[in-house]
Parts: C-alpha cells; sequence; structure tokens
C-alpha cells in the first residue's frame, strides 16, 4: 500500500481489521487510523465508506474495539474507518496535563495559537490527508462518503458535514458537544487552539454554523442518553436542537432513557446508525 505501514491485520466477520500509520502534511508527522474492510472489499468491490471521530481520550483502536460495529458492517458491505483523537508525535510542554486539552483531545480543528498551530490542524488532516490515504489504497468508493462520531468527535462529525455538505452523504452523532463554545470543555479547548476571539470560535461550533446558515443536505441524526453525566453541563443538546428547528435543517433527536455517555450507550445504538447511514450512502444519487 502507497505511503502506508501496516501496524496489525485481523479477520473479522469475514473482513479485515486493519491498523496502520501513514505521514501527515497538516499533521507534521506520522498519524494512526484504522479501516474495517467488509468482505465485499475483499472481493474487489468498490464500496461506500463511514468515518468515525471518537471523544476525548480515546485513539485510533477505541472504535475497532469498543463499538462492535463490525457485524452490521460486514452484512451491509460498508467500510468503517477511525483515526486517533490528537498528533501525538510532535510534543509540547503541557499536552498530557489535562484530558480534555492537548493529547487525546485535538477537538478536529485547525489550531490557529502557537504552539498547537504547527501540528494540531485536525480537520485538515480528517478532510484532506485522511481521505487521500484511505481512498488511495483501499477499495473504497470517494462518492459515498459518510461521517459520524462520539462526544468530541460527534462535534467533530457534525462541523465537518456542515462545512463540506458535499462531500458527505450522511452524517450523525453519539452524544455529541454540539454547542462547544458555550460550555466548559469547548471553551478550554477554542481558547487554547484558537485564542480568545469567540468570533473565531464560529468556524468550529455546529449550533453556531447552523445559525450562521450553513446546512446539510438531508437530516442530521443524533442519539443521546438521559443519564449521561455530561449532558448538562458538557453537552447542552437543546441548543442544537433549537437552531436546527430555527433554521429548518432536518435533524433526528432521540432522547434515550437511562443511558450514560458511554460505549455501552454507543454499541446499542450503533447499528441504528449504520443502518441509517447505509440508507443514504446507497440511494440513486449520483456519486459527487
Amino acid at each position: 500500500m502507497t505511503g502506508l505501514v501496516t501496524k496489525q491485520e485481523h479477520r473479522c466477520f469475514d473482513g479485515t481489521q486493519g491498523f496502520y500509520e501513514h505521514q501527515s502534511a497538516a499533521c507534521g508527522g506520522p498519524m494512526r487510523f484504522a479501516v474495517y474492510q467488509p468482505p465485499a472489499a475483499l472481493r474487489g468491490e468498490r464500496v461506500p465508506v463511514l468515518y468515525y471521530l471518537a471523544g476525548l481520550t480515546c485513539s485510533d483502536e477505541t472504535f475497532a474495539i469498543k463499538s462492535g460495529a463490525q457485524r452490521v458492517a460486514a452484512e451491509l458491505g460498508l467500510a468503517l474507518v477511525s483515526c486517533d483523537t490528537s498528533p501525538r508525535a510532535t510534543r509540547f510542554p503541557g499536552d498530557d496535563a489535562a484530558d480534555d486539552f492537548g493529547l487525546g483531545a485535538g477537538f478536529y480543528l485547525d489550531a490557529t495559537e502557537a504552539p498547537w498551530s504547527t501540528a494540531y490542524r485536525m480537520y485538515t488532516y480528517l478532510t484532506r490527508d485522511l481521505r487521500a490515504a484511505v481512498e488511495s489504497n483501499f477499495p473504497v468508493d470517494r462518492g459515498r462518503r459518510g461521517i459520524f462520531g462520539h462526544s468530541m468527535g460527534g462535534h467533530g462529525a457534525l462541523v465537518i458535514a456542515l462545512r463540506n455538505p458535499h462531500d458527505y452523504r450522511s452524517v450523525s452523532a453519539f452524544a455529541p458537544v454540539a454547542t462547544p463554545s458555550e460550555v466548559p470543555w469547548g471553551q478550554k479547548a477554542f481558547t487554547g487552539y484558537l485564542g480568545a476571539a469567540r468570533e473565531d470560535w464560529r468556524e468550529w461550533d455546529a449550533t453556531a454554523l447552523v445559525r450562521a446558515g450553513r446546512r446539510f443536505d438531508g437530516t442530521i441524526l443524533v442519539d443521546q442518553g438521559t443519564a449521561d453525566q455530561f449532558l448538562a453541563k458538557q453537552l447542552r443538546p437543546e441548543l442544537f436542537e433549537a437552531a436546527c428547528a430555527a433554521a429548518g435543517q432536518p435533524l433526528e433527536l432521540a432522547r434515550r432513557d437511562g443511558y450514560d455517555h458511554g460505549y455501552f450507550f454507543v454499541g446499542s445504538f450503533m447499528e441504528r446508525h449504520l443502518r441509517w447511514h447505509h440508507e443514504s450512502l446507497t440511494d440513486e444519487r449520483t456519486a459527487t
């Protein structure tokens, strides 16, 4: 495979779960990502691809190990891609001092503040470097992309889809940080990566993007647990819901009684999300 180092590959539901490393210009060094190739891909078919963005403290391995997504992806013929949550090779003072900033907490944006701006460019990594690596080395259909994520990754998925609506056919999120400008996690990350000027935060806030007129061509799917320990302080889904309602952006927000924030919640509704994405990724629209 061109430019890739294969770290591990495992047979999984008659497909292959692989873990890889490549060089990223955006992040200034090596980055790791994972790809599940369903049986159809191993037969040489070009399959739809669904990108997953994980949450705080996670890595490229978290989704593959914890989500239980491969069984359904094998059935549906979906390739699944997950990536790391921040650069790891370039280190800065204090980058491991907290679990909500620095290592494992890149927030899927392009930092503008020194020193983070030299490597913490996860938005460009995802929309350029990772896509190029996946689409040039695996049998995926670049016209049939979807994106989804959990928590910080739900924030990233929503922002990327709203800013690039023609590049993705579907978007969903589990318990997303959908209004980061108005919650402590986002305020800390945005101040550190983007500076104190709040107007510079708007392009990285899904609720602000919808309020400003950005739209996704299709329904946004969100699942949120009602027993989520971060619901009231860090997630605030009602703000995103209100923005979508006011702007006419279709949103399906399901509140799941008794579910918390972790992967027991994510795994419980993973099949629903995969089948929902599959429907959009295999319709009759012309590939873009």
